[in-house]
């Protein structure tokens, strides 16, 4: 049996995609065939990982061995057009990404509420200072990390759709309990259920994204999912702004309402989401999703085939399948991911105290109660479509590591201001926080560059709990860099960011200049082969995941 072996050019060398396809590899074919024939970006190809009736037959076997959930729906001749695959995505989008973006709206609505809590009294009212309320933010994100890969695991196990909405009630109820906080210990108790609670929802959700979208489609849709940080933000401010003043009625302080009605509200969310939420493409029809299901036979035959063709890695593992103590290792053994785990420890450390503490800044340097909640949203707002913004660019030119530093190269006039500059107006250091906090976000590029990078479900599902980590332990850090004795200004703080700034901009650069050597490395290795040990190695090497000589990685 001899497999197909198709290459790219790569500058002076060929080099193979072999049984395993990348983004790169499609983006080095004609665009009709990359494309589907059209040049839409959709539809069947006549050309694609599954042409060779040796490579089908492999990786139907893959398919089997792992008890894939969709492998009744796999087949390597099923043809589409393209006008289909494009509906399919729009229905994908109403149906998946529509509802995953409600549920971290719900997450990030309690995350960020005890922001505009302490704008109303709510320290002095419990006998706190702002170290005291920065140890217990602190408390919350050593136990959000610490929850995100057992999380991950036990979502691994017993599904996404299972695990999402039940941690979702719990940590709405614990939310809603800290209307009844009176102490800094009750605080310290409510922030670590909440991170045990919370921390395993975003690398639970952007794997149960994986088996909906193609690696190509994934950047996009966490852009607009993570507008929901921006949209909570917004809409929480003006919430905010209205409860904070129901102080008073029935001897309850604002931020007591707060914390109450936001629970109410997310709880409805978490218990929708148990019907809302389905296991996989397949897996649709349920008593409260209909009979029939979301997608017809069709549909799923496309949804299953164009997924596989893009990465047949998502067929190595079924949804319920867990990942156990080998499969662990073996994954966090996997090096070549560590630079972006590097990227996420500090990437976004320099916004976090100044968007913890922006309504607290201004309600210490004269702004009242209401403004200082209000005058939130202007950021927010081109937080967002800055976000937008910087991903579609990602996705046009094919670029990560580059487009990606852009978010720390803005932060770094912003910083410098505002530790250079003394004695400045209200409303001007307003305007230089409001442009810092503007940053447009790179996580979805950064998410989306990890999935891809990861090459194999296993490996996919730890990384991004593994990322989802040190991101949250760059939060740690970011929280403890404005303190007590700073206030309000927080002169030696900003100090800080600075050099935070500066260091993450030369590792966005190192990071691509360490994916290209060890892509060339790869490269040199498959050039030394002969044809026979090449097809040798694409039958029988027991190689997995990114540790494959056919695998490029993306930078």
């Amino acid at each position: 049996m001899t497999a197909v072996i198709r290459f790219q050019s790569r500058g002076d060398a060929r080099f193979p995609t072999g049984l395993s396809i990348t983004q790169e590899n499609r983006a080095a074919q004609p665009e009709s065939l990359a494309n589907g024939g059209d040049g839409s970006g959709y539809g069947s190809s006549d050309e694609h990982i599954f042409s060779s009736p040796e490579a089908a037959n492999h990786w139907r076997g893959v398919f089997e061995k792992s008890r894939y959930e969709n492998r009744h729906r796999f087949d390597p001749d099923f043809k589409w057009t393209a006008d289909e695959e494009l509906k399919l995505v729009r229905k994908i989008d109403k149906r998946i990404m529509f509802w995953a973006w409600i549920m971290f709206c719900a997450l990030d609505l309690h995350r960020r509420n005890i922001n505009r809590a302490i704008t109303d009294k709510m320290l002095p009212e419990t006998g706190m200072n702002t170290d005291d309320f920065n140890n217990g933010q602190t408390i919350f994100l050593l136990c959000f990390l610490g929850a995100e890969l057992p999380s991950g695991l036990i979502s691994k196990k017993i599904g996404a759709d299972r695990w999402i909405p039940t941690i979702m009630i719990g940590w709405s109820l614990v939310a809603g309990s800290q209307a009844a906080l009176t102490s800094r210990t009750g605080f310290f108790v409510c922030k670590a259920l909440l991170g045990l609670l919370m921390g395993g929802f975003i690398p639970d959700i952007v794997l149960w994204l994986t088996y909906f979208y193609k690696s190509n489609e994934l950047p996009t849709r966490l852009a607009w999912f993570w507008t929901a940080l921006s949209t909570v933000n917004i809409v929480g401010s003006l919430l905010a702004a209205g409860i904070l003043r129901m102080r008073g009625i029935n001897g309850w302080s604002g931020w007591q309402w707060l914390f109450l009605l936001e629970a109410l509200v997310t709880v409805i969310i978490g218990f929708l989401s148990y019907g809302l939420m389905p296991p996989g493409p397949c897996q649709t029809r349920n008593w409260f999703r209909g009979k029939d299901g979301w997608f017809t036979e069709r549909e799923e035959y496309i949804m299953v085939n164009r997924l596989l063709r893009d990465d047949p890695s998502k067929g190595d593992m079924n949804n319920r399948q867990a990942v156990g103590p080998t499969m662990l290792w073996k994954a966090i053994k996997d090096w070549e991911m560590w630079p972006l785990y590097l990227i996420g420890l500090t990437a976004y450390t320099p916004a976090q105290p100044t968007g913890t503490y922006l309504s607290f800044i201004l309600k210490e340097i004269g702004f009242s109660t209401f403004d200082a909640n209000l005058l939130a949203i202007p950021s927010q707002f081109m937080f967002a479509i800055n976000l937008l913004i910087l991903t579609w660019f990602s996705k046009k030119f094919g670029e990560r590591s580059i487009i990606s530093s852009i978010s720390n190269l803005w932060m770094l006039p912003w910083i410098i201001a505002l530790v250079v500059l003394k004695d400045i107006q209200p409303w001007v250091r307003y305007a230089l926080l409001t442009g810092l906090l503007s940053y447009p976000y790179c996580h979805a590029i950064l998410v989306g560059w990890n999935a891809r990078n990861s090459n194999s479900v296993r490996t996919r599902a730890v990384a991004a709990a593994l990322y989802n980590m040190t991101v949250q332990s760059g939060n740690i850090i970011g929280i403890q860099i404005y303190r007590d004795d700073d206030k309000p200004l927080y002169k030696r703080g900003n100090k800080v960011l600075l050099g935070i700034v500066a260091y993450n901009i030369l590792l966005f650069y190192a990071t691509k200049v360490f994916y290209i050597w060890r892509n060339r490395v790869r490269q040199a290795r498959w050039n030394a082969m002969s044809q026979q040990e090449r097809d040798d190695y694409l039958r029988y090497s027991k190689d997995e995941g990114l540790k494959r000589l056919d695998f490029t990685f993306a930078h």
